[in-house]
């Protein structure tokens, strides 16, 4: 589908190493004057459900700081855009967990919050899995839970997990693995 939108000018208001915030003129699909507010991710969202022989899976802990409240969440980072994707998987399911797969399956792609942001986000289910050292980033404060993955997803539906990309991912396992 052809884009019905006119951009007429981009100001960049914010720049850090992980985000940009820009302020756009546009023409809307009405053809009426209006303004949007863009949120650009400079990285992929990239969550991991493992989920070993036993059914069990790994759920990370920790305060965020956006939303003011302790999250459980999939062990999930950030990949660059012009990376592999997979790699980013492996690096970030080793730092939050210490775990090694073996098999890797892609779950989904994913768009956190489209009205406002162009985040891109990619679930990957990690199987076969080795245990080792996590190694977590300095800023990182982590808890490590490990469960089975029928009460992660019963965690999802009580409203304990909130975070958009680890509910996808959780209930697409829980259907391809019928739990």
């Amino acid at each position: 589908m052809e884009n019905p939108w006119i951009t007429k000018s981009i100001k960049v208001v914010y720049d850090n190493p992980w985000i940009s915030v820009s302020h756009r003129e546009v023409i809307t699909p009405n053809q009426t004057e209006g303004i949007y507010g863009k949120v650009h991710f400079k990285n992929k969202a990239i969550g991991i459900i493992p989920v070993d022989q036993h059914g069990n899976t790994w759920l990370v802990g920790q305060y965020r700081y956006t939303i003011d409240t302790y999250s459980w969440e999939i062990p999930m980072g950030g990949g660059l855009i012009d990376h592999d994707l997979l790699e980013a998987a492996k690096r970030e399911l080793q730092e939050e967990t210490g775990l090694k797969a073996m098999k890797w399956t892609q779950l989904l792609r994913i768009h956190t919050s489209n009205s406002v942001t162009d985040e891109e986000g990619y679930v990957f289910l990690a199987e076969m899995l080795e245990e080792g050292e996590t190694s977590f980033d300095p800023t990182e404060k982590l808890e490590i839970r490990k469960l089975p993955l029928k009460e992660a997803v019963a965690m999802v539906m009580q409203g304990e997990i909130t975070d958009a990309i680890s509910i996808a991912g959780l209930l697409k396992v829980a259907k391809l693995l019928n739990i």
